[in-house]
């Protein structure tokens, strides 16, 4: 298993919108600066679900680990997800977070504020892609109709359109 450097996350982000939208300035040399769709301040010992701005789809010959930005570590901002991203999945990221601060104070994320770096490793073996609810999650209809196109194009066999339209229609549309 290999870390993809920018370069290589770069084509993949032109070819397949493994990142959407991506900034260039985001790229780092291991991966991608993810950022979060709106502000939010977290008191002390709050727990809160972020959403990411941006759309992530991990190709099937790949995994992606997430890990938080120290900036954020330091002010006592802990990140409880699993730090996985499994193969084929497509949507936004739900990132579980709490405010752990030695200091007691609140911690505020701002939308655009690097936030969690995901890494893609090129998975051995046979693809197995993610199938589970959560799909498409806090996607529109426009930005899923453009992900179906590209995963059935791109890799018909792991993602018949079929499939993948009724997947559409089971996903997660707003944070639970």
């Amino acid at each position: 298993m290999t870390v993809l450097g920018a370069s290589v996350l770069k084509e993949m982000v032109q070819e397949y919108k493994s990142i959407y939208p991506s900034d260039e300035n985001a790229f780092d040399g291991d991966g991608y600066v993810l950022t979060v769709r709106e502000d939010r301040t977290l008191n002390y010992l709050e727990h809160r679900n972020m959403v990411s701005r941006e759309i992530v789809f991990t190709p099937p010959y790949c995994v992606a680990h997430l890990t938080s930005k120290s900036k954020f570590g330091r002010l006592g901002l802990s990140f409880l997800n699993s730090v996985k991203v499994h193969s084929g999945f497509v949507g936004r990221l739900a990132l579980e977070l709490v405010n752990l601060s030695n200091d007691r104070a609140p911690i505020t994320i701002r939308m655009g504020d690097p936030l969690i770096h995901i890494e893609f490793i090129r998975r051995e073996g046979e693809p197995s892609p993610y199938t589970g609810r959560y799909m498409f999650q806090f996607m529109t209809e426009q930005e899923s109709s453009m992900y179906v196109d590209i995963l059935s194009k791109n890799f018909p066999s792991l993602f018949p359109r079929t499939v993948l339209e009724q997947k559409l229609s089971d996903r997660l549309l707003r944070e639970e």
